[in-house]
């Protein structure tokens, strides 16, 4: 069980990475705003990994807690609600004088917060029904 699910962590981490990625190139050559001294590439990459196998790690934890069925549904509202909180982050955070244009940073990073959740909602009931066939 731990397998599938640190699977889809890491599926889902990839998968909301790339979409990062390439939202982060579309916004920079829409409004020519650089934000790469705050929100590069590897932090992209490092923060989508990371909330995708936290995640699964805490949907793990949650099937031994509650089982499988309440664990899912418990665990799903856990991360909208999370996800929606997180959005927070980029409307409060400071950015450094030296960026211009500092106004632009939260249509860059909210759309963002919401990636690994959509991710994880995309890639958690396709590698369910991958996984259960073999």
């Amino acid at each position: 069980m731990f397998k599938k699910i640190f699977m889809a962590g890491i599926l889902s981490g990839i998968l909301a990475s790339i979409a990062g990625i390439i939202y982060n190139r579309i916004y920079f050559f829409a409004t020519q705003a650089d934000f790469s001294a705050v929100l590069n590439t590897r932090s992209i990459i490092g923060l989508n990994m990371f909330i995708c196998l936290a995640a699964s790690i805490k949907l793990w934890v949650f099937t031994k807690w509650f089982g499988v069925g309440k664990a899912e549904r418990f665990f799903n509202l856990l991360f909208s609600i999370l996800s929606f909180g997180a959005v927070m982050i980029p409307i409060s955070i400071n950015l450094p004088l030296k960026v211009s244009f500092p106004e632009l940073f939260p249509g860059l990073a909210v759309p963002m917060v919401f990636f690994p959740a959509m991710a994880w909602y995309t890639v958690r009931p396709w590698w369910s029904l991958v996984a259960n066939s073999q």
